[in-house]
């Protein structure tokens, strides 16, 4: 089994990503991410993540042709009154909320990321 990175030094190898090399094709979905989100699933294990903010996202672009994607953990006290560990966010990148999606729990590294969808295409910010 993969041993995940740390927090902090995924956070940090994440953001010397700018534009990408290539894109990596998702043929069930038609969607495409780029070698920083390729990066991110493969060395945080969150490929059912990544999927999930696909079939999402692209299910929004009817409503916005630009999709930013917000992801936060819920601190303990959070997770006890609201009844789950973590949220995502879909918006039009002008503070408009098109969905959001709840996680009883998850095992994602990170507490919280921002993700842009456009063209169907998946990407860091610092990728766009």
């Amino acid at each position: 089994m993969k041993t995940q990175l740390k927090s902090q030094e995924l956070k940090n190898n994440l953001a010397v990503f700018s534009g990408t090399e290539s894109f990596h094709k998702i043929p069930l979905l038609n969607t495409v991410i780029t070698d920083g989100i390729q990066y991110l699933a493969n060395e945080a294990d969150c490929f059912w993540l990544v999927t999930d903010l696909l079939v999402i996202a692209k299910s929004l672009m009817n409503r916005s042709h630009f999709i930013t994607v917000d992801f936060k953990k819920l601190n303990a006290e959070m997770q006890d009154t609201l009844g789950y560990e973590a949220v995502i966010e879909y918006s039009d990148g002008n503070d408009n909320i098109l969905e959001t999606q709840k996680y009883q729990t998850t095992d994602f590294p990170l507490e919280t990321i921002r993700l842009f969808f456009t063209n169907n295409t998946l990407m860091l910010p610092n990728e766009y």
